[in-house]
């Protein structure tokens, strides 16, 4: 038995290779004319049979007009690369933000991707970046140069202008609907992504800097890991009962709040300010990692315990995540019963079954589902429903929920900005809808009126491979607005400036701390 897994193991990982070799040079083979015409076809063939409003904001006609359009182009083949280029802007025209088109890179196996980070951080990555006012600004350094500071603008890398570089490809992605906040709070995470899709990773880069009307060039290479952790590790003491302790509740913290490696931070932090702990500070970077229902459960015993009277939830480039967490969490804040979320349409009980359940797996898990899909294909018959309408429809968080016993009863202040996305714009919409929460910041990046999520799977072209996640369960609130296309409006609209960047002011929560001071005191003199 153990001789037949070990050779298992060594035929995948063989398989594996082959796969990553085959993949990389097709990379740069050319594409015929025929067959990159063939995946267009397919590609829209696939968005009508998976998702469930694709002409929400574009019309069946300008719809097919493009795509006809983008196979009229074709005249000559192509690479892969150059495929997604032409693809993914007409892709983005059905304007969801969920529905994206990926670009084509280079793949790595294992022994490779420990070699890369063996050599230490790449020259794109030891800059944090932020793109205001149509102006590309590192924003945090953890670069050896002391000399490129916070506020540096960033004009060019490798002699690519970095604005032009930008607004390319701000052209392949959308947000829901209209709203431009998500493309401009997407730009500065994303332009290491948007350099190296196109030329690869790089161990030095040269990099066109403006500080104070002063312009320079700069060449990065890459930075190795301090070792300093390694030697700590290997010299450490011997643990005493007191530090085995500590280290099993910051394991228990890591499991609860989801921790981002990458940043060092966790995911869902609680902490208070004043002395008398009568604010409370919720920050969730995203609905993704950790025991959700523990944190929840945790962070509002202890709100009720200090007696908090207001609580600021910050969902600033909170990009979403499970929409079970959101619905926990709201239970925290609504004020009364509630039904969450609207009846989702799908296509049909096939695009479910097809494009939810089949996707993803390895070889043993698509086995079980084998086995388990007549069990699964029976349920989808039992609660996708056909409304009178036509269209269907699959029921998810559409029951009257109760109202948490633990849940929050005074003040609410949300921060929102363009990175707040999908689930965290569902939220959004639940807490301006019902009036529950006085909201700070900018337009959000995900509409006010739903999106098309829920199961995400990854449809692959036939000719070019070239891969595209699409949702296909439209959520919808229960609560509408009319301004169709748009997200979630704050009540007070502040936008930091790079000099609050620069000086690390935090405007959108000092404009709230200033708002409630004047309650504070009514609240001391009436007691």
């Amino acid at each position: 038995m153990r001789k037949t897994i070990f050779f298992i193991f060594i035929m995948l990982f063989f398989v594996q290779c082959a796969s990553v070799k085959k993949y990389n040079e097709h990379l740069n083979n050319l594409i015929s004319v025929e067959k990159l015409k063939s995946d267009v076809d397919f590609t829209y063939r696939k968005l009508q049979k998976l998702h469930p409003n694709l002409y929400w904001y574009i019309s069946k006609k300008e719809l097919d007009y493009k795509f006809d359009s983008l196979k009229s182009s074709i005249s000559k083949p192509m690479l892969p690369f150059d495929f997604y280029t032409k693809l993914s802007p007409v892709v983005a025209s059905v304007r969801q933000g969920h529905l994206t088109v990926i670009a084509p890179s280079k793949k790595f196996k294992k022994k490779e991707i420990k070699a890369l980070l063996k050599k230490g951080i790449g020259p794109l990555s030891q800059f944090d970046y932020e793109f205001l006012n149509n102006k590309l600004y590192v924003v945090k350094s953890k670069s050896n140069n002391k000399t490129i500071k916070a506020g540096t603008e960033v004009i060019a890398v490798n002699g690519v202008n970095a604005i032009d570089l930008i607004n390319k490809n701000s052209r392949f992605f959308s947000s829901d609907g209209f709203n431009t906040t998500f493309k401009n709070r997407s730009a500065g995470k994303r332009f290491s992504s948007y350099f190296t899709n196109e030329n690869g990773i790089k161990d030095s880069i040269q990099f066109n800097f403006q500080f104070n009307d002063s312009l320079k060039a700069v060449t990065i290479l890459r930075k190795k890991e301090d070792t300093l952790e390694k030697l700590a590790n290997k010299n450490k003491k011997v643990l005493t009962s007191i530090d085995k302790q500590k280290s099993r509740e910051i394991r228990r913290k890591k499991r609860v709040n989801g921790y981002n490696k990458d940043e060092k931070n966790y995911i869902h932090e609680l902490r208070f300010l004043e002395k008398d702990s009568s604010v409370a500070i919720m920050k969730i970077r995203s609905f993704k990692k950790g025991h959700f229902r523990t944190f929840y459960k945790e962070s509002f015993n202890k709100i009720e315990q200090s007696k908090s009277n207001t609580l600021i939830l910050d969902l600033r480039d909170n990009g979403g995540g499970r929409l079970s967490e959101i619905v926990n969490l709201y239970s925290y804040l609504a004020d009364s019963s509630f039904v969450f979320l609207e009846k989702s349409e799908v296509v049909s009980k096939a695009s479910l079954f097809n494009g939810a359940y089949w996707h993803g797996g390895s070889f043993p898990i698509k086995v079980l589902k084998v086995i388990y899909s007549p069990i699964v294909y029976g349920y989808l018959l039992l609660t996708v429903h056909k409304h009178d309408n036509g269209k269907n429809y699959y029921a998810t968080h559409t029951r009257l929920d109760k109202v948490n016993k633990n849940a929050f009863k005074g003040k609410i202040y949300v921060l929102i900005n363009g990175g707040s996305f999908s689930a965290s714009s569902i939220l959004s919409t639940s807490l301006q809808g019902s009036k529950r929460a006085f909201f700070v910041g900018e337009e959000t990046g995900g509409a006010y009126n739903g999106t098309v999520a829920g199961f995400m799977p990854l449809v692959k072209l036939p000719n070019s491979e070239i891969q595209i996640r699409t949702g296909i369960m439209m959520m919808e609130s229960t609560f509408k607005t009319a301004k169709e296309g748009r997200g979630i409006f704050p009540d007070k609209e502040i936008i930091p400036t790079i000099e609050d960047r620069i000086k690390e002011n935090d405007p959108e929560l000092d404009w709230i701390l200033k708002d409630i001071k004047p309650q504070k005191s009514n609240l001391s003199e009436k007691h």
